[in-house]
């Protein structure tokens, strides 16, 4: 398995394939309550079949060229992902998103492997424009997107209904040329940045 290195503390950013199946809804099941906050991924993966047809869409969408899907790995466990959930290089346009396991957080693995899919698409992929799409109240997702030196575009005020509650959501996003000229100027953990 091809892994990239998030650091120095045993975090990898690697692909989760369907053979892995049953590792990825054990791992969604770990953090279900958690990641369900904000994030539908727990509704969409609720049992061996339905799990392995999620990981298969995104293995199709990586084979079309539409998206990715990568976990976050801590001492070889799986603990979280990143993906891009939309992927257009005809315009140039890519949306990001993430979850995390409880046991996982504060310890800047997001920030990290975000900024490592983010560098792929802008630099191997044409990406233009990343977008980063979080509901207001979710502030640890809001602080990723600063972290990344985002944008905050606007606020679409009670689009998203989820779970009974309608959510304000803001649009981040950063442009391949405001990208490149963070990285060059040396932002945090920008020289990590490898292919996913």
């Amino acid at each position: 398995m091809l892994a990239t290195s998030l650091g120095d503390d045993g975090a990898e950013l690697c692909p989760v394939e369907p053979w892995r199946a049953a590792e990825f809804l054990a791992h969604i099941d770990r953090g279900r309550e958690f990641i369900g906050r904000y994030n539908g991924l727990p509704d969409v993966v609720t049992d061996l079949a339905s799990s392995r047809a999620y990981l298969r869409e995104y293995a199709d969408r990586a084979a079309a060229d539409t998206g990715r899907l990568h976990g976050i790995r801590l001492d070889g466990a799986l603990v979280g992902g990143v993906l891009l959930r939309t992927l257009d290089t005809v315009q140039g346009t890519a949306e990001a998103g993430c979850w995390l396991e409880p046991s996982a957080v504060g310890r800047g693995l997001v920030t990290r492997a975000v900024r490592v899919l983010v560098d792929w698409a802008v630099e191997e992929r044409g990406v233009h424009r990343v977008e980063w799409w979080a509901a207001s109240a979710n502030l640890p997702s809001i602080a990723v997107a600063r972290r990344l030196g985002m944008t905050r575009d606007g606020v679409l005020r009670e689009s998203y209904a989820y779970r009974g509650t309608r959510h304000d959501m803001e649009v981040w996003s950063v442009l391949a040329p405001e990208w490149r000229a963070a990285r060059t100027a040396g932002a945090p953990g920008a020289d990590r940045a490898a292919a996913p």
